[in-house]
Formats: C-alpha cells, sequence, structure tokens
C-alpha cells in the first residue's frame, strides 16, 4: 500500500504537499476531493479525517491531517528529501516550526478569510461579505508586513535568509498564491507595497518549477471563471 493524498487543488495546503511530494520525487496518489461537491463531508472521508478537511493522508496502514503535520511527517520518513526542506538541525527545525505555528492564525487566517468572503465564496454556492473580508484583509496585510520584518530581511531570498526554500516557504507562498482570484488591480494595490514578498514569491516559484505552476493551473482555471463572472454582473448593472 502505497502513500495515497486526499485533496483539492483549490485548497492551499493541498497544493503544497503536492508540490512537495513532486519537487522530491515522493511516489503517491492523488485523490481527488471536490470541496465544491462536499466530498469532504461523506462518511467515507470522514474515515480518513475526521475533521472532514483536506488534505489527508494514508500511508500504509498510517492516516494524517493537518497540511504542517504532514509536510513534516513527509520530509522525516523519505530519503529523497532534501535537507533544506526540514533540516535535521534541531534549531533550525524550531525556526522553521516557529514560523509554521504563527501561519494559521496570521497570514492563513487573513488570506483566507479575505479571498473567500471577497472574491471565491460564488465558486462555492455562498454569497460574497464585505465585511468579514476586510477583516480578512487587515489580518493579512499586518501578517504581511510581519514576514518582512521578521523573515524576510536584507535580500533574503528565502525564509530565515535561507539560500533554498523550506517546508515553510512552500506552505505560507501557497497561501499566497490565493490572491490570484481577486480582482487583478486589488491584487496589485495589495502587493505593491510589498516588493519583499514579491520577490520571495518569484523565488519559491522558480525554485519548484516547473510543479508550482503545473498545481496552480485550477487556480488559473477559477481565476478566469470568477473573472467571467464579475464581468457579467458589472453588465447587468
Amino acid at each position: 500500500m502505497g502513500l495515497k493524498v486526499y485533496a483539492d487543488r483549490t485548497s492551499q495546503p493541498s497544493r503544497a504537499i503536492i508540490i512537495f511530494c513532486k519537487m522530491n520525487q515522493i511516489d503517491f496518489e492523488e485523490v481527488k476531493i471536490d470541496l465544491s461537491k462536499g466530498q469532504h463531508r461523506t462518511p467515507e472521508f470522514e474515515k480518513i479525517n475526521p475533521m472532514k478537511k483536506v488534505p489527508a493522508i494514508v500511508d500504509g496502514r498510517f492516516k494524517l491531517f493537518e497540511s504542517h503535520a504532514i509536510l513534516r511527517y513527509l520530509a522525516c520518513s523519505f530519503p529523497s528529501v532534501s535537507d533544506h526542506w526540514y533540516p535535521n538541525d534541531l534549531t533550525s527545525r524550531a525556526k522553521i516550526d516557529s514560523i509554521l505555528d504563527w501561519h494559521h492564525a496570521n497570514l492563513r487566517q487573513g488570506a483566507g478569510t479575505y479571498v473567500f468572503h471577497g472574491a471565491m465564496a460564488p465558486a462555492f454556492g455562498l454569497p460574497l461579505n464585505a465585511q468579514v473580508a476586510e477583516q480578512g484583509k487587515k489580518l493579512m496585510l499586518s501578517s504581511l508586513s510581519k514576514i518582512e520584518l521578521f523573515w524576510l530581511r536584507g535580500d533574503s531570498r528565502f525564509l530565515l535568509g535561507n539560500s533554498q526554500p523550506s517546508i515553510a516557504d512552500l506552505s505560507l507562498v501557497c497561501e499566497l498564491m490565493e490572491l490570484e482570484v481577486v480582482d487583478s488591480e486589488e491584487r496589485e494595490r495589495i502587493l505593491e507595497p510589498h516588493q519583499k514578498i514579491r520577490d520571495w514569491m518569484e523565488n519559491v516559484k522558480r525554485a519548484t518549477h516547473p510543479h508550482f505552476l503545473e498545481v496552480h493551473g485550477i487556480l488559473y482555471e477559477l481565476k478566469a471563471r470568477l473573472e467571467s463572472r464579475r464581468n457579467k454582473v458589472s453588465t447587468n448593472l
């Protein structure tokens, strides 16, 4: 029984897991869970992840959910994984863990809330909510500033001044890629003051080429659908 990755590529953490596996030549089966169809709430998937969220993995008889735990497990379990992703050095690991722990309640909470309620909700049959989106945007902007202040000092190519990406770089940049689905002018206004963030995102994309763009293909498709929807709405006004 090989590794199975239960994922929906519209999910930021799902994309991070898939890219990581592809980058490190980890043989896996991608089991697609369509969030828009509620497949994460089926009894079958609940046996894999009782929290009913993606991503989740099954490796033999071992089941695991929560994306950061999965990234750590994969980095430690497969000999093909390069050390820079999650170093053996304990102090280096602790610094990466610190960023990952911070991420969920800050950048992910802010960006996820902003993008979903400000742009993506109609794809899931839900209305937009400008007020909730604005709250998420404030947390996201604060998070961008903190990333630049604490972890992208000077001319750092990657977080913590590393010369190669870690699982923290991959997780956080996959989160920020959600901004692709918002209005292009709005995305530019958000990122324009944060050149370090923009450069860092490009560095991660290049370091994970070609898998990064391939896995994010579904996001660009979603972007086109949402733009078409927005254009129809504006035409009918």
